[in-house]
């Protein structure tokens, strides 16, 4: 067995025509799962990657700005635009070798049984119960080494968020992610600079070149081809022109073809190579709107200090609500704060001062991915009405928590809005709140090339083979046909072994 290589298609010079067994399109928890699992059965594979190679050491010593703007999709500025009485919600994600994995805060959780219990009965999806799905988790959870947050690990921000949840009776459980050494520096989203965050990057790729998969940087993949109906390969450009613009032309011919582009850019190039039924492709996209609430207390929190994810409760599920801990960079949070000039200076140098928490919905899935021009995509979010209603209480949830903790003010997710006291905390006139001034952020799009058990209500099927499209299949979170209300990074990486093991067992 030859090992394989990363490469650079930026310093190509010229147009580059390829030639593989599987050529996956996107390097994320999806793509570089079924590039793994692929290249170990002896396949040779090609990978295909619009942003850079960033190695581990390069990424954690970068400072979080400079993340944003070699890493991060857009600079960290993608949006889903709000209709109607929606907010328009920040949707963050990698653009680099590794993908969204490399930025995430590692949180790994298991598809949650009435989810699959969802899959199985109302959509018919077979291979979906949790006894199904079990030896993908498992297998997936060695691979990367998931393990519990240690309760010491805990920044002084969670604990103040945990003592005010045991005085309402609210139960708090330690977060489970993909560490292994970690030191607790809270570095998660931008970079883990000491190597114990076994993303994608990590724990997946290396095995899959050693293999003797090629790994390409700066490809832009534009469309598949389609001989005789069948996929046989793609299309794209080199990122090799002035100031990384596309240039070259790409060619890779494959007997097989998957799409690893995530829920956001996948539809794309399904739509641009006239495939997948129009009424799915880009439809129905979920999105877990994100919600984050500051408590300020009298004693420094240095809520920074800790592992930035280390507990969450799921005791409001039914509700559709998820509590889930954070905190975020000063140099970012100390942008957010109220007011202009002297009170803004004042806020934010309270930030030591500052303990955040956060929670998602378990929304419907009311977002549209719009193919107009260019690679990126416009997309649009109406939140359905439960799910808007669940805004004022999932804010409202979180201060009460704090303020069970001792915190004397919190900020709610209110643009402009000044710090809220306990006795003020019901006068807020959520009635009047209009979508627009909500604070909303999302790391979790899924279901905009959905699974089904019918071309006439899916892009794909259960084993993400793409309907009447031979050779071709979809690997990654576009594919999750419904919210999870969980962080989905092992749940898109267990999907796409379940797709990648068919493959390999099925090809002959």
């Amino acid at each position: 067995m030859t090992a394989g290589a990363y490469r650079s298609a930026r310093d190509h010079g010229r147009d580059l025509v390829l030639d593989a067994d599987v050529v996956v399109v996107g390097s994320g928890a999806g793509g570089s799962t079924v590039a793994t699992e692929l290249a170990l059965s002896g396949l040779r594979v090609v990978v295909l990657e619009e942003g850079p190679n960033v190695t581990s050491a390069q990424l954690g010593a970068m400072r979080p700005s400079e993340s944003m703007r070699h890493v991060w999709r857009d600079g960290a500025v993608t949006a889903a635009l709000g209709l109607g009485d929606t907010p328009t919600i920040n949707v963050t994600m990698g653009r680099c070798v590794g993908g969204s994995s490399v930025l995430t805060g590692a949180v790994c959780f298991r598809i949650p049984d009435p989810v699959l219990g969802e899959w199985t009965r109302e959509l018919g999806l077979a291979g979906y119960t949790p006894r199904d799905m079990r030896p993908y988790f498992e297998h997936v959870e060695k691979a990367i080494h998931v393990e519990e947050v240690p309760v010491a690990m805990r920044s002084r921000s969670t604990k103040l968020f945990v003592e005010g949840a045991a005085r309402k009776g609210i139960e708090m459980k330690p977060m489970r992610r993909n560490t292994k050494g970690c030191d607790g520096c809270g570095r998660c989203n931008f970079g883990c600079p000491h190597g114990a965050k076994m993303s994608v990057d990590v724990s997946y790729l290396p095995r899959a070149v050693v293999a003797g998969a090629d790994v390409w940087s700066h490809t832009l993949v534009e469309r598949v081809i389609v001989e005789g109906g069948r996929a046989v390969g793609v299309r794209g450009r080199l990122l090799d022109g002035e100031a990384g613009k596309a240039k070259s032309r790409l060619t890779v011919r494959a007997k097989r073809v998957v799409l690893a582009c995530g829920a956001w850019l996948t539809p794309g190039i399904l739509r641009r190579s006239g495939l997948g039924h129009p009424r799915w492709v880009g439809t129905g996209m979920t999105l877990h709107p994100g919600f984050r609430v500051l408590g300020r207390f009298d004693q420094p929190v240095d809520g920074w200090k800790g592992a930035l994810q280390s507990a969450y409760s799921d005791q409001f599920e039914r509700e559709g609500i998820t509590l889930t801990g954070l905190f975020v960079p000063t140099g970012v949070l100390g942008a957010t704060m109220p007011g202009v000039g002297v009170e803004h200076a004042q806020h934010a140098a309270r930030i030591g001062h500052l303990a955040m928490f956060g929670g998602i919905i378990h929304d419907q899935g009311g977002g549209t991915v719009h193919t107009l021009w260019g690679r990126d995509p416009v997309v649009t979010y109406r939140m359905a009405a439960e799910d808007r209603a669940r805004i004022p209480r999932i804010a409202t949830l979180m201060a009460e928590i704090f303020f069970a903790a001792g915190a004397r003010e919190v900020f709610l997710p209110v643009l402009g809005m000044r710090g809220v006291t306990a006795d003020a905390l019901a006068k807020v006139p959520w009635e009047k709140i209009h979508g627009r001034r909500i604070e909303c952020t999302s790391q979790h799009p899924l279901g905009s090339a959905r699974m089904g058990s019918s071309e006439h209500n899916s892009v794909v099927n259960g084993d993400g083979a793409v309907w009447n499209v031979p050779g071709l299949w979809v690997a990654d979170g576009s594919i999750l046909p419904t919210s999870l209300g969980v962080n989905p990074q092992l749940s898109i990486m267990s999907v796409a072994t379940r797709v990648a093991w068919t493959m390999r067992d099925a090809r002959g």
